[in-house]
């Protein structure tokens, strides 16, 4: 990992790609600079016009906010080699908010599944926001984390991410590590970046996959036309890496339950990558999951799958598996978690759908 990176300050513009981004539901933007060219300046790189306005950065650090899709002139995401023109309002967005924002301690119950001077493992419940963000400024994991461990140092400041490494959607349930030293924040995070970590999902997608298992790769970055969701690029072209490997653990009829293996950690990974190839998560409301997409178009049967939709509200995916090395014993460490009751449930429900129904 880049040895610049200033783990306590997330104005850094090479923070724009610190922290490990699988699946996370936190896409709105936050505005940290602005700038208008002046009416009669000539074109200029992009990344020479930021370097000359903002104080203590680089032109290296800009060009890696703008391979994160940081930068835009007059609301477009540019790359780094664009020429600046006369008058263009460019500005630099980020995934989180300036310092200003006030982080409240809360008393937020946390299912804690192992924890000790450098860590903690929490088994996150889905509705749970792991950070404060717009619409979300209170009742976050974080917000719980500040609470919990107001006399650390680590959180004794007004970061909006203190002790995060990575980090999983909102509707997402499943383990996440939180550290509580600097040096385990450090240790871990490099971890994450060199993705010697191990990560499983499971997840519950539409249609039934031709093959038992596979690999999905293609470069996910947000998309032109909206910027609150994600998209797969062709390789090279624009955005971030990403590999995902599947395999079927169960077929149900017009759902496949499948695990997810992730090489990559990128904004919406799984989600983004199971529409790519025409199966998106059973009732993801961001890429297309939430309605009837396999099936038949009696009543009882349309009734049913709202029925699922009700008992399982947002996308179903649950972080089941999580390993990394301690930080400070170099013990290496595997947690797996159970599905939720309500994701069993919905399971249950189809296993018992398809036996009463020969579905093709």
């Amino acid at each position: 990992m880049n040895s610049t990176i200033n783990y306590n300050d997330p104005d850094e513009l090479d923070n724009a790609d610190e922290l490990d981004e699988a699946e996370s539901d936190e896409v709105t933007q936050f505005e940290h600079y602005k700038f208008i060219a002046d009416p009669g300046q000539g074109l200029l790189r992009i990344d020479k016009f930021l370097a000359n306005r903002i104080e203590g950065t680089s032109r290296n650090r800009i060009q890696t906010a703008a391979d994160a899709g940081c930068i835009l002139v007059n609301g477009v995401v540019v790359r780094s080699n664009y020429r600046v023109k006369p008058s263009e309002e460019v500005t630099i967005m980020m995934d989180y908010p300036r310092r200003e924002l006030k982080v409240i301690p809360e008393n937020i119950p946390l299912n804690v599944v192992y924890e000790d001077e450098e860590l903690m493992v929490i088994n996150k419940p889905a509705g749970l926001v792991v950070h404060p963000g717009h619409g979300n400024y209170t009742g976050t994991l974080v917000n719980g984390l500040v609470y919990r461990y107001k006399d650390l140092d680590l959180y004794g400041g007004n970061d909006p991410r203190p002790g995060l490494v990575h980090r999983i959607d909102k509707n997402t349930s499943g383990l996440i590590v939180v550290a509580k030293t600097e040096l385990a924040k450090i240790n871990l995070s490099l971890q994450f970046f060199n993705k010697t970590t191990k990560r499983k999902y499971v997840a519950l997608v539409w249609g039934n996959l031709a093959e038992d298992e596979g690999t999905i790769e293609g470069n996910i970055a947000r998309s032109p036309k909206n910027r609150q969701v994600f998209t797969v690029f062709p390789d090279g072209d624009h955005g971030k890496t990403a590999v995902t490997h599947y395999r079927v653990i169960e077929r149900l009829g017009y759902v496949n339950l499948v695990e997810c293996v992730l090489e990559t950690g990128r904004t919406h990974q799984i989600r983004v990558h199971m529409k790519h190839i025409g199966h998106p998560l059973f009732n993801d409301d961001v890429y297309g999951g939430n309605v009837i997409l396999k099936g038949t178009t009696f009543a009882k049967y349309k009734q049913f799958v709202q029925n699922c939709f009700a008992l399982m509200p947002g996308q179903a995916l649950h972080a089941k598996i999580l390993g990394f090395v301690h930080p400070v014993t170099h013990e290496e460490m595997v947690f797996d978690s159970e599905l939720p009751d309500n994701f069993t449930q919905v399971i249950d429900k189809w296993r018992n759908y398809i036996s009463n129904r020969d579905i093709e």
